[in-house]
Order: structure tokens, then sequence, then C-alpha cells
């Protein structure tokens, strides 16, 4: 829990927060939060107001902040797509003066909300400058590895739950960094351990399902190693699970492109984070791109690249079956 929910817990409320960056969950979880701990559940229906700047004016959720509550001790007011805080070109025209009135004299009943899922604010404009200087301030950006990590035997911890070593790496390994699945799969494992319950390799390995992505990952794994067989053998589980060729195609395609741009941009000195960040990847997809680079040649990585498109144009032309198109191309892998 972070120092601002830890604020909210204790009913210190501001009456701004700006609330940015591309973390989702982090964002729904602390604006979650907010309304439970600011709203007894009676009063959030009727006090709790929501206005998308690409379809309302900014001066009508200032009207509404400040006039009273309905019945409540006080309401939320919450600001969704704030493209007046970026570069980006907004849809409305937004009347930021008002705003700026509102910051220096805010109501006291009400708590202002702006909600913006964007990487990064324009810092030259006053009212960013503003906003960030009186308000209360969540950047919630992707978390690299070891913070993921952290953040699982945090959750686990507050449940009651010890983590051996390698197990928050195996979850990371199998669910990938997507923080809403791993808050749901912690969620699960905590319930089947309980209280005083230990979270081990063997316990994730053993309840947490592969993602998609992980499968596709560990069909690359054998492709890496030349091993047509075990290739074979993934592809058939994810065809079982009904998965579709087409998508089955498409994160291959993807993630060769990514081992691709991974070797090059090694080649040029770059680390782990620059990469990340050039190619606006999570550090822990290039992590794990980076051991597997070792294995494939500039010239092999090409010819995959190739063979999937190939691969691609056959299926959505109809030439052969989908199942047969994925087929041939991990043979034809045996020979590059």
């Amino acid at each position: 829990m972070n120092a601002l929910q830890k604020k909210m817990k204790k009913k210190q409320f501001s009456p701004i927060y700006l609330l940015y960056g591309t973390e989702a969950y982090f964002i729904q979880e602390t604006l979650q939060l907010l309304l439970t701990e600011a709203l007894a559940e009676e009063d959030r229906e009727f006090n709790t107001v929501v206005y998308d700047l690409d379809e309302s004016y900014l001066e009508d959720a200032v009207e509404d902040a400040r006039t009273l509550p309905f019945l409540g001790e006080r309401k939320v007011i919450i600001i969704k797509s704030p493209y007046f805080l970026t570069a980006q070109k907004e849809k409305l025209e937004q009347n930021v003066k008002v705003l700026e009135e509102y910051v220096a004299e805010p109501s006291p009943f009400s708590i202002m909300i702006f909600v913006a899922p964007f990487e990064k604010l324009d810092e030259r404009k006053k009212i960013t400058k503003l906003l960030k200087k009186e308000s209360e301030v969540l950047e919630a950006n992707a978390l690299q590895t070891q913070g993921i990590q952290g953040w699982i035997e945090e959750q686990a911890a507050a449940a009651g739950i010890g983590v051996e070593s390698g197990a928050a790496e195996a979850l990371l390994g199998l669910v990938g960094t997507n923080m809403q699945l791993l808050s749901q799969e912690v969620q699960k494992l905590c319930l089947y351990l309980g209280t005083g319950g230990v979270l081990t390799r063997d316990t994730v390995e053993e309840l947490v399902p592969k993602s998609m992505e992980q499968n596709v990952f560990a069909l690359t794994e054998r492709v890496m190693r030349r091993d047509t067989v075990g290739a074979m053998r993934i592809l058939e589980d994810l065809l079982v699970l009904q998965e579709e060729p087409i998508k089955i195609l498409a994160l291959l395609a993807s993630q060769f492109r990514l081992l691709y741009q991974v070797k090059e941009l090694q080649q040029r000195g770059y680390a782990q984070n620059q990469i990340a960040s050039h190619i606006g990847v999570h550090p822990y997809r290039v992590k794990l791109a980076m051991n597997q680079t070792k294995s494939f040649s500039f010239e092999a990585l090409r010819s995959i690249i190739d063979h999937l498109a190939d691969a691609d144009y056959d299926m959505k032309t109809g030439k052969l079956d989908k199942r047969l198109i994925l087929e041939f191309f991990l043979m034809r892998l045996r020979h590059i």
C-alpha cells in the first residue's frame, strides 16, 4: 500500500487528486479505495459524478464541485480524459481558467479526481504544474521486475502468507506483467493457502495456469532449441484449449519481431531498460528476450519472420487448413 492509500485509510483526504500513468490497475485500485473510504456505501450512488472531457466541459465539473452534496458529508467528482494536461489535441476545447480558480479555492465538501491514463503529462503547461503542486499525485507507471516481485510479496504478506524464494519470480513468469491478472492469481493462491501458509514455486506451478503468451514463449523456447516434437506438443495443447490458430501465429510473429528488435538494439549497446523504453514494452519481456536472442543470428530471425508472413498470407487466403499451416511452419524451423 502506497503513502497515498495509507492517508485514505486514515480518512485524510485532499480536495484534489491526480492519478496518472500507464498502469491502469494501480489507478483503478486507488480510485476504488478512495470511493470506498470517502463515501458511505449509501451515499455513493448520489454523490459520485463522472465527467468524461471527450463529451463534457470542465466548467460543468467545476460547477458541480462547488454544489453541495446530496444529503451526505461530501461528494466525489471524477474527471476522465483530461487531455488538456498533455500535448495531445482535445476533442472539446476546455477552459482551464475555471480550474485554475477552483484549485486556488477548492470546495471543502468535494473531492475532485483527475484520471489521466497517460505515459506523461505536458510539464510545460501552467495547469499541469499547478495540479501537480496543489493536488495529491499518484504516478502509476509499470513496475520493474523487482518491483513487481516485491508487490507480490507485499500482497501475500497482507493476507498473512509467506513467500518462499523464487515463488514470486515463478508467478511472474507464468502470468506475465499484467497487474490485474497477477492480482487475481495472488488472491486465489492466498485463499488456497490460508493465513500462515507459505507460497512456494511448486504451489505456483501446480495451481497457476499458463497464459496464452506464456505458452507462446514456451513454444519459442522449443523453436530456439530446434525441438520440433516439443513445439508440436505445445501447439497441440493450445489447439485443445481452442485457441485460434491465427492468434497463435500473430503472437509468434510478435515474439520473433521483438527478438529481432532486441538483438539489434543490444548490438548498438543499449541496456535492458533503454531497450524497453525504446520499443515500448515491459523490461521483464526484454530481459526474457535478451536470453533468447543468443540462439538466433539476424539472418535466422529474418528468415523466421519471412516464414511467418507467408504463413499469415496462407491462413488469410485459405490456401491450407490453419492447423497444417502452423505445423508446416514449425517443421521448417528445423532447417533454419
